[in-house]
């Protein structure tokens, strides 16, 4: 009963999370209420949690992209190393998210904690962004991941979206 490929449902959940996260880290900087630290890192954790299925469901998919071009291959390799890349920065993000929570009663430390766990949350949106713009040109440009299905059966979006208009060409000549 699970979409298949499973890849690209699972990746929209850490891209919401750390998203979240951020904005929630930035506010527990400026606001002290001790929940907020509390959710913020909670948020931050389920993106980090997401990041680790992204990976792991990335490489899976990864191992059936058979047939590519090397260009698609190239750019493959960078998108599974911005995912790593992305999954470290989130958990570090979580864990400090934690620390930060954990020491919000405490005057300096906890605004300074709260402070690196919004820097690192924005680290951790911005490696998100390059991770999925990196994936979005694998299957829009190189159609990495678009089914056989798919390529072979009926026309294409473009086509879809814009039928050609017989009485157009009939004007024209």
């Amino acid at each position: 009963m699970l979409p298949d490929p499973l890849h690209p449902v699972v990746v929209h959940f850490p891209i919401v999370f750390l998203l979240s996260g951020l904005l929630l880290a930035v506010g527990a900087v400026f606001i002290r209420r001790r929940g907020l630290a509390w959710i913020a890192f909670a948020i931050l954790a389920l993106g980090a949690a997401g990041t680790v299925a992204a990976v792991g469901t990335g490489n899976d998919e990864a191992s059936r992209a058979g047939g590519i071009s090397e260009a698609a291959e190239d750019l493959l390799d960078e998108h599974e190393e911005w995912g790593e890349t992305t999954r470290n920065v989130a958990l570090v993000t979580a864990l400090v998210a934690l620390t930060a929570a954990g020491a919000a009663k405490v005057r300096f430390a906890g605004r300074g904690l709260s402070a690196a766990t919004a820097l690192l949350a924005g680290s951790a949106v911005f490696c998100t962004m390059q991770t999925g713009h990196l994936g979005g040109q694998l299957v829009y440009k190189h159609g990495v991941g678009i089914s056989k299905a798919a390529k072979s059966g009926g026309a294409s979006p473009q086509a879809q979206q814009n039928p050609t208009d017989d009485s157009q060409d009939e004007d024209d000549q």
